[in-house]
């Protein structure tokens, strides 16, 4: 069989089964396979695939038919231009949550800054910041232990390890008993937004194969914003920034938690136009009205 003749049949396959983005599936496994890249996996399409190397194709094409996400069965997932191992124990990496980041380093403007990201995961957004922003010290907290040991190896893979510090924790809780000072200058966090009302409406490559405790199934969808606003407010620095991935039909509800302590309240759209990410600012005084406003 030659490599065109494997990645027509497994496309075929995978568009049968109603599998989302076929084209990109096919290949990706394929190169995964290959131990190559897309132009090289083209540039020798008339090459012939080996049994041994067809057999292991199709079985991750089999396993990708039962609804097992593309990235879990590579173990990898590009953000930020990086690469990010990823498994059951984490959230896939999204495009839009890069959004984020280009915030932070934004707000930043590469000045020196404690961040610390809540519910890291594979570590995507903490890394993406530091190999941006040289200045910072960034930590980043999470309540899987075994979320962090993935990234800790994305941390170590990247050549970042001495850049960011991991710890295992509730949301903010280890900084909270640690001291509770008002020590960081960013908290950023893409925190699980998505409730049990709204599960029938999510891909079951999300419902049955990401992890539960990072994508949400909440009863409230609210819940982990409220907690996690004030313990950023307890932790940032007076004029310091909230910023915080937001599900798509949640803006009203989050910027309406962010009334009593916060000020020059936005909300900024991802490239769908979607409001994606909220950005509170923590008074620098007290007895200011917050004022919200939206930007795309």
């Amino acid at each position: 069989m030659l490599v065109r003749e494997a990645l027509a049949q497994a496309m075929r396959m995978l568009v049968e089964a109603d599998v989302p983005s076929p084209g990109l599936a096919a290949e990706l496994l394929l190169m995964h396979t290959l131990e190559c890249e897309r132009g090289e996996l083209h540039s020798n399409s008339g090459r012939e695939l080996s049994a041994d190397l067809a057999l292991r194709y199709f079985d991750d094409v089999t396993e990708r038919l039962t609804g097992k996400p593309t990235q879990y069965i590579t173990g990898h997932q590009e953000f930020w231009g990086l690469d990010f191992e990823v498994s059951p124990a984490v959230l896939i990496p999204r495009p839009e949550t890069e959004l984020l980041v280009e915030i932070v380093i934004e707000l930043a403007r590469g000045e020196p800054c404690r961040m610390v990201d809540a519910g890291t995961g594979s570590g995507c957004i903490a890394l993406a910041l530091a190999s941006e922003l040289s200045q910072a010290a960034i930590d980043a907290v999470d309540i899987s232990e075994e979320a962090l040991h993935v990234a800790r190896r994305n941390a170590m893979r990247l050549g970042l390890a001495a850049r960011v510090r991991f710890h295992c924790g509730d949301w903010l809780e280890p900084f909270l008993r640690e001291n509770g000072e008002e020590s960081f200058d960013f908290v950023v966090s893409n925190p699980p937004y998505v409730s049990q009302a709204e599960l029938h409406s999510v891909q079951r490559e999300v419902r049955d194969f990401e992890p539960r405790i990072a994508w949400g199934g909440l009863v409230d969808a609210e819940e982990v914003y409220r907690r996690l606003f004030a313990q950023a407010q307890k932790l940032l620095k007076p004029g310091g920034f909230a910023v915080v991935e937001m599900g798509y039909s949640q803006s009203a509800a989050v910027t309406k938690l962010l009334r009593q302590g916060w000020s020059e309240i936005s909300v900024r759209a991802d490239l769908a136009s979607i409001p994606r990410a909220v950005i509170a600012r923590k008074w620098t005084t007290t007895g200011h009205d917050a004022t919200t406003t939206s930007a795309g």
